[in-house]
């Protein structure tokens, strides 16, 4: 399996490398650990403005399409992406393109313009994008049920802002996020597939002059779980019910991480899972249905989250809940234990099948952790997990606390979902 490598700039940069034998390509890419959780009330919303905003033009590429130009005249593909608590940009293409995309990427991190007229445009793009994101309940229920759990501070609020922040924005807001936080010490430059030779040099020629300063840190999250359920309904008319129920879980580097996520597959993850079965297959209250578990450097989430019908929802919301119950009072077979162990293995290996998905879930660990990971010990921590264990970590979430229940639908009274999650 591809190991992955580490090393360092002076000025403290971090460049992983994660070598593909079998490789045409490769995947290159620049995380930073910075997203929407660095921001204060009157920025929310613009780490995800500055991803948009890079593409726009640099000094040396003026215009979107200079840039977009250059990759497509590689054959390369190029995306980016904003998290909670990261932002992640990256070009795959042919592995003798590997210094062009690495060009490009470091002249918009490094010199996009953020021009005053083109900030003014792309507001009115970011405003679409909130709307389909309103409008897509299958999304949105994330955002209501994060709210809930984590109220008025940054892990609560959407990535992609508010109208109001947005419509704000000027170019000293841009500045003045990614001057504070794009520095050397949260920002990783990854390569994944075939790396070709002189990389070191290449990004020390690139970034080696960035100064290093000390960012210090976001604020640690303040949480208040309850004893009792607690629900949030976000009212809109429709003709199909999302919600998602859960309670609060671990942070991203607890011990009993990978138990957790045996524990999350057992209940949603894939087609024979607990929920697929008993939501979906034995009841037919919903077409889709899964539990996972999301963890943040300082707090997470075990849920399920599920499109049901709206005149079934109570049915739906106390099935869910039983299932959630269940597994924390009743121990798993032990055929049922193994099968939730080889699946995510399975999984886990699958991702790590392309040059991109390799790299990025080595920068996710490199940048949240500063741990270069090694697949095989994820492979056999997960292999380890025992039965005692998913009932141990089951009956310390859910038992202990009052589950957690997001609803967007044509429903205004939050009092009526109490009862059912008991």
């Amino acid at each position: 399996m591809s190991t992955f490598n580490l090393e360092r700039l002076d000025n403290g940069l971090r460049i992983l490398t994660a070598p593909m034998d079998s490789a045409q390509s490769v995947t290159c890419a620049i995380m930073l650990a910075a997203g929407s959780r660095y921001e204060t009330p009157e920025t929310n919303g613009i780490a995800h403005f500055a991803e948009h905003m890079f593409f726009k033009g640099t000094e040396r590429r003026p215009t979107a399409r200079d840039i977009s130009m250059e990759i497509d005249a590689i054959g390369g593909e190029f995306n980016a992406f904003t998290g909670k608590e990261y932002t992640g940009y990256y070009v795959k293409c042919a592995a003798e393109s590997r210094d062009i995309a690495l060009d490009v990427l470091v002249d918009m991190l490094r010199h996009s313009k953020f021009d005053s007229d083109e900030i003014e445009r792309e507001k009115g793009v970011i405003i679409e994008e909130m709307n389909m994101y309103y409008d897509t309940p299958r999304d949105f229920i994330g955002g209501v049920y994060e709210e809930l759990l984590y109220d008025d501070q940054p892990l609560g609020w959407d990535i992609i802002g508010r109208k109001e922040t947005i419509r704000n924005a000027k170019r000293e807001t841009f500045n003045g996020y990614v001057d504070h936080w794009y520095k050397p010490s949260r920002m990783v430059v990854g390569v994944g597939g075939k790396i070709g030779d002189g990389l070191h040099e290449r990004v020390q020629d690139l970034l080696g002059d960035v100064e290093e300063a000390e960012t210090g840190r976001p604020q640690p999250v303040q949480l208040t779980p309850g004893d009792g359920a607690r629900v949030k309904v976000h009212t809109k008319a429709s003709d199909q019910a999302h919600i998602c129920i859960g309670v609060h879980s671990y942070p991203l580097e607890h011990p009993d991480r990978y138990v957790l996520q045996v524990l999350s597959t057992i209940l949603g993850g894939g087609m024979s899972s607990r929920l697929f079965t008993e939501v979906r297959e034995r009841r037919g209250l919903a077409y889709y249905v899964y539990g996972l578990n999301h963890s943040y450097t300082d707090a997470g989430s075990l849920y399920a989250q599920a499109g049901v019908d709206i005149n079934r929802i109570d049915d739906a919301v106390s099935t869910v809940a039983a299932e959630l119950r269940k597994i924390a009072a009743e121990a798993v077979p032990p055929d049922e234990l193994e099968k939730a162990k080889s699946f995510s293995k399975g999984r886990f290996v699958l991702q790590l099948e392309t040059s991109q998905g390799l790299i990025m879930f080595g920068l996710r660990r490199e940048v949240l952790e500063s741990r270069t990971p090694d697949p095989e010990e994820i492979l056999g921590e997960l292999g380890k997990v025992t039965a005692e264990d998913v009932s141990r970590v089951a009956q310390d979430l859910i038992q202990r606390q009052g589950l957690n229940l997001a609803v967007i639908g044509p429903f205004d009274d939050a009092a009526r979902f109490e009862g059912l999650l008991a």
